[in-house]
């Protein structure tokens, strides 16, 4: 299983990591960072493919993929 990590206190909302989700999995919380931004999350972690694009595609570095219990 993929084990992915969104580190919402670094996110600034851009919505990159969004728009390349291919399963439309990250969205935007509703509570804000330390910040001051809304940032991303994932909506439902059972359903990532563990892809990385949004990591990829992501400029402050806030999310990690990897496999579960690596």
């Amino acid at each position: 299983m993929v084990q992915i990590v969104f580190h919402e206190d670094r996110c600034k909302g851009c919505e990159l990591c969004q728009i390349t989700c291919p399963k439309n999995l990250v969205v935007t919380s509703n509570r804000l960072n330390p910040l001051g931004f809304y940032p991303a999350v994932i909506s439902d972690r059972s359903q990532c493919t563990g892809c990385a694009l949004c990591a990829r595609m992501c400029p402050d570095l806030c999310i990690e993929i990897g496999q579960e219990g690596a």
